[in-house]
């Protein structure tokens, strides 16, 4: 048995169960279900099609009605399971809705044809997955060049933020001038500073620029952080200072010293902000809202947003390019989870 079986199957006392371990494995299994039980129920929602989305009482699985070919019409007519006048059942196509009664034919003789209540008829339904939701929007509204807008900001913005907080982090840790304390204080006093007071002047700056509408304009503004600058620093501080002295002695010159002996050193703190900084970008919205006003420039979460009209929203397509938006992060998360852990007892941060 491994190690993880064993883990989750141990017990207070061998051979017979306590009511502590009852307790904790029902305490366990409510946490469970309550972190991972809403995504299961979008990632099963994001299969349904718009109807199934809508219907009440609403089901878990993604559950269709079943439709049939009958000869005379041009359309699948839906399948009913209905309750004739004598008791009996029978499965029956609707081939039209007039008020509360309902024109229906046997699909095996379309000359029969029926009147019946709506209330006698149930709908005959069957699993099906709908990935019509997924395809008709990588397709039909540009979805893979909202995809490949996203991907591009998010690598390019994570390269820029590791090289800029890097040179920030090594000039605060390793060299010693008058204002250090004070400058850092400065950096991380703009953590409490709102996105929202400062989005005003940095649109105006953008629009000098004029990087409006340019996914230039979604990068730049973002590339030094002050999370990333803090925690950085915090790692290089605990670097050996006779590392760098040695390798001045040995002639090597700042930048030799930063990127061929401080950046291999300070790998898994880069790792941490890199993944942080994934996050950020991949997720990020209200920027992107502001700056980005042209189809071809959207991200994926403005692209979601163009889902939502005014008088109408198309759920199932909502739903599903919500599961891909979804997936990156949840990847990296889950690949790289343990150097999120090790990299901030590292750093010190809390």
């Amino acid at each position: 048995m491994s190690r993880a079986s064993q883990l989750m199957l141990a017990r207070r006392k061998a051979g017979r169960w306590h009511w502590t371990d009852i307790a904790a494995y029902t305490y366990l299994a409510f946490g469970v279900v309550l972190m991972f039980g809403p995504v299961a129920w979008l990632v099963l929602s994001s299969f349904k099609t718009q109807a199934g989305l809508l219907e009440f009482p609403p089901s878990l699985l993604p559950m269709s009605q079943q439709e049939v070919m009958v000869p005379g019409n041009p359309q699948p007519l839906p399948l009913f399971e209905v309750t004739m006048e004598d008791g009996s059942k029978r499965v029956l196509a609707q081939v039209r809705r007039i008020g509360i009664q309902a024109q229906m034919v046997d699909p095996k003789d379309p000359t029969q044809q029926f009147r019946v209540p709506i209330d006698k008829r149930v709908p005959v339904r069957q699993f099906k997955l709908a990935t019509e939701n997924y395809t008709e929007p990588l397709e039909r509204f540009a979805f893979t060049r909202f995809l490949s807008n996203s991907v591009f900001v998010t690598v390019v913005a994570t390269l820029i933020t590791l090289l800029i907080n890097s040179m920030a982090a090594y000039a605060l840790s390793i060299y010693e001038f008058r204002g250090k304390n004070t400058a850092m204080l400065m950096v991380i006093g703009t953590l409490m500073i709102p996105i929202t007071i400062i989005l005003v002047p940095v649109y105006l700056v953008i629009t000098h620029l004029g990087l409006v509408n340019s996914l230039w304009a979604v990068i730049l503004p973002g590339a030094a952080t002050p999370t990333g600058v803090f925690l950085l620093r915090q790692y290089m501080l605990t670097l050996p200072r006779d590392l760098i002295e040695a390798a001045r002695m040995d002639k090597a010159s700042e930048w030799q010293i930063y990127w061929r002996i401080v950046m291999p050193l300070a790998m898994p703190a880069l790792a941490v902000l890199a993944i942080f900084s994934i996050m950020w970008r991949w997720n990020e919205f209200l920027w992107p809202l502001a700056v980005l006003t042209k189809t071809e420039s959207y991200t994926l979460q403005i692209g979601l947003n163009a889902f939502q009209g005014e008088l109408q929203t198309q759920w199932h397509y909502l739903l599903a390019m919500t599961v891909v938006t979804l997936l990156p992060v949840a990847l990296v998360f889950v690949f790289l989870q343990r150097f999120i852990t090790t990299g901030i007892a590292n750093t010190g941060m809390k």
